[in-house]
């Protein structure tokens, strides 16, 4: 009940995670952040506020009004502006916009009318252009954040559930889950190229950090497609578990690990010969809805898997691809639903996102230990951190 109460909010399966990756990767500098602060965790509530949390004291501050619904987040490069998206209003036969909240003063901007129901955002490495995507319409909007302005309103012939873009900038992937396919845009035209044929129902979306290879989830097919950036062509699909729901790849870029959200599993795939390793084993319970469930930390070590069902979040250590002792969420009277996770750019802190009890959980990743919850009422649905 609760999963479809959220998926009714228009919350993509990726809508957050992929963001940030595509923030970080290598070979594009990013310009300094906001002098004399730590990295800030930046929370969208479904109440309409954002939370803004220090990552080195773990104290929020004062959640900001923006507006009701908010389900995504994405920071710009220079970790100077975060943008949250409202797919509520379309849903109340009003526009359909996104703020952006200036990083250093927790303050939100004028609304940008996106002409899109902001399901999730992405922003390009250099920072000057994001894309907004939707599961309710066919049209993703590439819009300035230099002006805050929209450029286009692309139609990609189909509604998307996730998107991804080249470290290069040059291309944005759009995940269409209905159709079966991707859909490659160029953000020099901001024109869609032809889409992409890939397994049954994909959900997730991830590139290598060389931008070599998109790697697709298809959750319907229990498979996950490899396609090559250059020639836009679908490799052969890979046997994985059921219900791959959630992918991430190391820095690296040596393994890719998806996450079963059916079978309960992890399987890591070798980018070199695109073969899946034994299945890991998370719990009995399995990954069930988690949006976001799956994170790497920055050194490329361990994995973080959150499993709803089970209220508990494993680490996998990637140099043994073996899971280590689950960490609980939640109290022991109520039990929690993990839901995203975002690691701090140090990889010292991993942020759990618990709508159930309207809680952020940190766990630090030295000792793989959960400490004690920031509460925030206001139904925490996406997480972003600045660089």
């Amino acid at each position: 009940m609760r999963t479809n109460l959220l998926r009714a909010a228009g919350i993509a399966v990726t809508a957050s995670a992929l963001a940030l990756p595509v923030l970080a990767e290598a070979g594009h500098a990013a310009a300094p952040a906001p002098a004399c602060r730590p990295a800030l965790a930046f929370v969208a509530n479904h109440d309409g506020t954002v939370t803004a949390i220090n990552t080195a004291t773990d104290v929020a501050a004062k959640p900001v009004k923006v507006a009701f619904g908010l389900s995504s987040v994405a920071i710009t490069a220079d970790g100077r502006t975060a943008y949250v998206g409202n797919p509520w209003a379309s849903q109340m036969a009003a526009s359909s916009y996104v703020f952006p909240v200036n990083a250093a003063t927790d303050k939100p901007g004028k609304a940008i009318d996106v002409q899109t129901v902001p399901t999730g955002i992405a922003i390009t490495p250099n920072g000057k252009t994001a894309y907004v995507f939707s599961d309710g319409t066919r049209t993703v909007t590439a819009f300035s954040t230099a002006t805050n302005t929209v450029i286009k309103a692309i139609d990609i012939k189909q509604s998307s559930v996730a998107i991804a873009i080249t470290p290069n900038g040059k291309t944005a992937y759009l995940v269409n889950q209905v159709a079966g396919t991707v859909t490659p845009v160029s953000t020099a035209t901001n024109k869609p190229g032809s889409a992409i044929k890939v397994g049954a129902g994909p959900a997730a979306i991830v590139v290598t950090p060389n931008g070599r290879t998109v790697y697709v989830a298809n959750t319907a097919a229990g498979t996950v497609t490899p396609i090559r950036t250059a020639t836009n062509k679908p490799g052969s699909a890979i046997k994985v578990g059921a219900g791959p729901g959630a992918i991430v790849v190391t820095p690296n870029g040596r393994t890719v690990y998806v996450a079963n959200t059916i079978a309960g599993t992890v399987t890591p795939i070798s980018t070199a010969t695109n073969k899946p390793g034994n299945a890991i084993k998370i719990g009995p319970a399995g990954l069930n809805w988690a949006t976001d469930p799956i994170a790497v930390t920055p050194d490329g070590r361990t994995v973080y898997v959150a499993d709803t069902t089970a209220g508990t979040v494993t680490p996998i250590s990637t140099a043994t691809n073996t899971a280590l002792r689950t960490i609980r969420i939640g109290t022991p009277v109520t039990a929690g639903w993990p839901d995203q996770i975002a690691i701090t750019p140090n990889g010292k802190t991993a942020y759990v996102l618990d709508p159930w009890d309207g809680t952020v959980v940190p766990i630090r990743t030295a000792t793989n230990t959960a400490l004690k919850p920031t509460k925030d009422p206001g139904i925490p649905m996406a997480i972003a951190i600045t660089p």
